[in-house]
This record gives structure tokens, C-alpha cells and sequence, in this order.
């Protein structure tokens, strides 16, 4: 065992059996359904080309430097979740706790999609050799649904109120939505089912932890591709797919002065890079500590990207197929929503040869997607805690992910009643994106770019990769990133605008429950800092002034490694693991 393994053993973490297992492991977080599920209907709603330019801008200036940044300093400190920001900026470990929460709420609401998926696989099995979604002569359809194999012939029917089978499917057989957002008390018991099993699921992945899943997460990080490749082929060639495409890539230049588009582009990379909730530095922590994170941090940023506008080539190629088939416009083809990926996926496969197979092969993948998203998320839950509390859970962590498993399961609950699409929209929107994701991730910047320091940090990239950030990173880190964290968040708050759900507003109550759920979040960070200062033994302005200091000793290179002609990777030197001096010296 080599001394930065045996440390890591020592303090009972583990560490990645290899250096691709921690690439793969990033890919299976940050590529998920965030890419397939929640880019194509955020692009959707703020208007395809709009939100495309957005994202994009976001990308380069906050995604990619912030996804660096966060793996790069939690596998310098050997710790993630919510330690990191606390060990470099003690009055900020409020953004821990921030962070924690907000995964927390993540993970109640993300485990319903999954929930989602498992019953339209079972349905797919139940019907065979048809899919229940194919026609429109079934119990839940209405007399609006129309199907070009079943209704080609109706023309009674005026496009503005024509409904396609798969939307009835989803809407009325999968969710059973009524018009009211507080509809809780009947269960859609299929569904409580079907969240049991995903939950079941994914604790019997991480119950041992993320870092002896190795082989699960090469599978679930390659086989999504596969399919998607697969569905795009056929999605392109339909008819009325360059219409859908046109509406994809051309901005309306006008919406860009509005605040919606600029909020969910930039919380969409956030969202879909998995920054700022300590799944990052989590992952990064089980790296050796001379490990070149900065390439697996690249290659991943680039198929993340790629995987969100391959998903949305094929979604918006269906819904210009679908426009044409209904004689309406790509903006008016279905209600935008969480449910979109429900909505025009099944229906591709309808036009493939063998459509079961292929419906079964995409659920599949789906549940792929959402389950390594899943796990990894938990996981990273799993690890904040244990690291902040690492003498009393760590030796019952298989107890305490199996009550923290249960516990999320009951919150979700509410979200597989007749009502639950509204709280899961509810709780997308308010809890785990826009602006207490914000919140914590322009705080997080600021305790490690201005408090740490920018000098430091790259510093410790030097030490770790022997490679130093240039211009680009240290402008991003320190001014860019923040400055467009902090304007966006502002213009947010003097714009806001209630919830809505296709046509349905949601009522004052609702959203005074979703302000509740962000400020369940962000409260951590001021409160936090107040105690700090306030329970300190010195005074006040002392106190504040101890709080911007690190509690982390510093690397520094010695003379044999600067000298040394051997790659950084196979480097002899140590694991730097904070407050654990004892546990090095037993090892060397």
C-alpha cells in the first residue's frame, strides 16, 4: 500500500482503485438527466435559441472554471461536502452546511424522475407486443387525443385542442395531475411502488460507498450514449425536424433583456455540472494527491456540454415533427415542463421498427442516468456529513445511509400523489436551482478566490499537477464568475415572477412554500458567519478577522521535487490531509 492510499486507509475514506475510475465517476455525476431531462425543457421554456446563448456564455465563464476549481481543491484538502469551504474560510462554513441542504432536497425530488422512469418501463413489459402509449382508445385518453395511426381520418378535432396519446399517457395514466397544486391526499400507488424500488436501488450501490463501485459507474457513464446516438439518427430524419432545429438555434434576441433566461442558463451549468453542492470536491478527495485532475476536469466539462446539445437536437427535432403532425407552431406543441422528456422521446420510438424494444431500451438508459446521478449525489450527502462528523458516523455508515435512504424516500411521498408534479416543480425550481444555488455557489467563489486567495489556490494546483493556471482561470475565478453570479441574482430578485405549469399559476401559498424552501438553504450562510463572530473568544472585530483565515497548512514544494524529471503523477510525495499530522507520521 503507497503512503497516500495508507493514509487515506487510516482515516477510513478509500481512495479510486484507478485514475480512470474518478473520470468515469465525474461523467456519471455531472452527465445524467440534468442533460436529457432538464436542459431540453429549460431551453423550451426560455425559448430555444435564447437559452442555448445563455448557456453557453455561462459555461465558459462560471461552469468550466468553478467544476475545476471545486475538484482541484477538494483533492488538495483530502476532504469534500461540507469541510472544504470551512477549512479555507472558517466564517463561510455556512456554505457548507448550504450546500448540504440543497443536495438534500436534490436528492428527495431527483429520486421521483427515476420513479418515473421504472413505470413506464413496467408498462412497457405489461403491454406487449403494443405500447400503451401508441393509440389514443384507452380508458385514460380523452376526446381531444389524436393519433396520425388511429385518428388521421378525425377532423373534427381543431389543433389548438389536440392532444397527442403520449401526453395523455404521461398526464393522465403516470402522474394523474389534477388542477390543483394542493391535491395530496390521493397516492398514485403505482408510483409509491415504483419510488420504493429506486430507492432500494440506489442504497444497494452506495451502501459500502461510491468508491467501490468502479465497474457500475463505466457502465452507467458509456451505455447512455449508445441509445441517445441511436435516437438521434432517426429523430433528424423525420419530417418537420429542421423546424424544431431552427427553433433551437435562433436566439430572440429580445428575451435576453429579461432576467428568466440568464438565471436558468447559468444555474442549468451549475445544475448540470453539479457545482456547488460538494459532489465534486467529494469525488476529487478520493484522488491520490499528485493526481492530474485538470484533464479529467476538461474532458468532462466538454461531454457534458456535448451530451445536453446532443439531447437537445433529438428533442427539439421531435417536437418539430410533432408540430408539423398537429399543424401548430414548435413553441406551442406541449405544455413546457419537467415532463418534456416524457412527452417527445416515446414518441420517436413509435416511429423505429421494433418500437418496444427501442421504448424499453430508451427507459433503460433513462433509468441509467438518473440512478448514477443518484447515488453520486447521496453519496456526496453521505461523505459531507461523515467528514464533518467522521469519529461518531463513520464506524455506522452503513446505518446512517440506509436511515438518511428512508428519510429522503418519506419527503418524496407528496410528489407521487395526484399533486405531485406541482411539488416536484415546486421543488426544482425553489430548492435545489435558481437562486439559492446561486446563493451558495457565489459565496463558495468568494471564500476561495478572494478569502483563500487566488495566489493560493493556484499554488496548490502547481503542488498537485505541476501546472500552473493562467490568466483565464485566475480573471474567472476572482472577478467574471462572481460578477455574473451576483448581477443575475439581483436582477432575479427585482423580476421575479410566480411559478406556472403550462397554463396553471401557481397560488400565493405555493410559492411563499417555495421561498421557504430557498431560504432553508441560504439562511446557513449568514447565520453561520453571525455565530461565528458572535461565540468566538475574542472580540467581534477579531473574531471576524480569525474567520478569514485558512485552518489548512499550506504544501510546499521541496527541492527533489522541484528538480525531479519524473511526471507529477509518480510522485512519491504524500497525501496532504488537514488536522491529521498523526495519522501521516504512523504511515511513513
Amino acid at each position: 500500500m503507497d503512503i497516500e492510499n495508507a493514509a487515506a486507509h487510516i482515516l477510513g475514506r478509500g481512495g479510486w482503485g484507478n485514475k480512470l475510475d474518478f473520470l468515469f465517476s465525474c461523467i456519471s455525476l455531472s452527465v445524467g438527466l440534468g442533460n436529457v431531462w432538464r436542459f431540453p425543457y429549460l431551453c423550451y421554456k426560455n425559448g430555444g435559441g435564447t437559452f442555448l446563448f445563455t448557456y453557453t456564455i455561462s459555461m465558459i465563464l462560471c461552469g468550466i472554471p468553478l467544476f475545476f476549481q471545486e475538484v482541484a481543491i477538494g483533492q488538495f484538502l483530502g476532504s469534500g461536502g461540507m469541510t472544504f469551504v470551512g477549512q479555507l474560510c472558517p466564517i463561510l462554513k455556512g456554505v457548507g452546511y448550504a450546500s448540504m441542504t440543497i443536495v438534500f432536497l436534490l436528492d428527495v425530488y431527483y429520486c421521483i424522475i427515476i420513479a418515473w422512469t421504472i413505470f413506464y418501463i413496467i408498462s412497457i413489459i405489461a403491454y406487449l407486443p403494443d405500447l400503451p402509449w401508441s393509440g389514443c382508445g384507452n380508458w385514460w385518453n380523452t376526446e381531444n387525443c389524436f393519433s396520425t395511426l388511429t385518428n388521421i381520418s378525425n377532423s373534427s378535432l381543431d389543433n389548438s385542442t389536440r392532444t397527442s396519446p403520449v401526453e395523455e399517457y404521461f398526464e393522465r395514466r403516470v402522474l394523474g395531475i389534477t388542477n390543483d397544486a394542493g391535491e395530496f391526499t390521493d397516492l398514485q400507488w403505482t408510483l409509491f411502488v415504483c419510488l420504493i424500488i429506486g430507492w432500494l436501488t440506489v442504497y444497494a450501490v452506495i451502501r459500502r460507498g461510491l468508491h467501490q463501485s468502479g465497474k457500475v459507474i463505466w457502465f452507467s457513464a458509456l451505455f447512455p450514449y449508445v441509445v441517445l446516438f441511436i435516437l438521434l439518427g432517426r429523430a433528424v430524419t423525420l419530417e418537420g425536424a429542421s423546424n424544431g432545429l431552427l427553433y433551437y438555434v435562433t436566439p430572440r434576441w429580445d428575451e435576453l433583456l429579461s432576467p428568466g433566461p440568464w438565471m436558468e442558463g447559468a444555474t442549468q451549468i451549475f445544475f448540470a455540472y453539479s457545482i456547488g453542492c460538494g459532489a465534486l470536491p467529494a469525488l476529487g478527495s478520493y484522488n491520490k494527491f499528485h493526481h492530474n485532475s485538470y484533464k479529467d476536469a476538461m474532458i468532462t466539462c466538454v461531454i457534458n456540454t456535448l451530451t445536453s446539445v446532443i439531447a437537445g437536437v433529438v428533442t427539439f427535432s421531435l417536437l418539430g415533427h410533432i408540430a408539423l403532425e398537429q399543424g401548430t407552431q414548435v413553441e406551442n406543441v406541449v405544455k413546457s415542463g419537467p415532463g418534456l422528456v416524457f412527452l417527445t422521446y416515446p414518441g420517436v420510438v413509435l416511429k423505429l421498427p421494433g418500437a418496444p424494444f427501442w421504448a424499453g431500451t430508451f427507459f433503460f438508459m433513462l433509468l441509467v442516468l438518473g440512478i448514477d446521478s443518484q447515488f453520486c449525489l447521496v453519496e456526496s450527502f453521505i461523505t459531507g456529513i461523515l467528514d464533518n462528523w467522521s469519529q461518531e458516523l463513520r464506524p455506522y455508515r452503513t446505518q446512517f445511509t440506509a436511515c438518511v435512504s428512508a428519510l429522503m424516500f418519506l419527503f418524496g411521498i407528496p410528489m407521487v400523489t395526484k399533486g405531485g408534479m406541482y411539488v416536484f416543480q415546486l421543488m426544482d425550481f425553489y430548492s435545489a436551482s435558481g437562486i439559492p444555488l446561486l446563493w451558495v455557489c457565489f459565496f463558495q467563489t468568494v471564500g476561495l478566490s478572494w478569502v483563500f486567495g487566488v495566489d493560493q489556490l493556484c499554488d496548490c494546483i502547481q503542488q498537485m499537477m505541476g501546472i500552473k493556471p493562467g490568466w483565464f482561470w485566475r480573471l474567472t475565478w476572482k472577478y467574471i464568475s462572481p460578477a455574473v453570479m451576483i448581477i443575475i441574482l439581483i436582477s432575479q430578485c427585482l423580476q421575479f415572477q410566480t411559478l406556472t405549469y403550462g397554463d396553471y399559476k401557481y397560488p400565493v401559498w405555493a410559492n411563499v412554500i417555495g421561498l421557504c424552501l430557498s431560504l432553508s438553504s441560504m439562511m446557513w450562510i449568514p447565520l453561520y458567519a453571525i455565530y461565528y463572530v458572535i461565540k468566538g473568544p475574542d472580540t467581534l472585530i477579531k473574531n471576524f478577522r480569525l474567520g478569514l483565515k485558512p485552518t489548512v497548512k499550506l504544501r510546499k514544494l521541496t527541492d527533489r521535487e522541484k528538480r525531479s524529471s519524473l511526471p507529477v503523477t509518480d510522485s512519491n510525495v504524500g497525501l496532504l490531509i488537514p488536522n491529521s499530522k498523526q495519522c501521516l507520521s504512523e504511515v511513513s
